[in-house]
């Protein structure tokens, strides 16, 4: 009996943890299409930016390393 209840209870919790997951979801604010465009431009600026840098610094090691070597 006492495997039966310890199954209950490991079922009971996750459709418990399932239906507060669900309300919680409920509560969120969803950005609008104007917001989530806004953001996505910022997040892939920032990434071309950060790749540019990355690729001018790695090209500039090279060259520094190309003269000492």
């Amino acid at each position: 009996m006492a495997f039966l209840a310890k199954m209950k209870q490991s079922f009971g919790s996750t459709f418990s943890f399932f239906s507060d997951s669900y309300a919680e979801l409920k509560k969120v604010r969803w950005p609008s299409r104007k917001e989530l465009t806004s953001y996505t431009l910022v997040v892939l600026f920032t990434i071309v930016a950060i790749t540019v840098y990355f690729w001018v610094l790695d090209i500039g090691i090279s060259e520094l390393v190309e003269l000492i070597v």
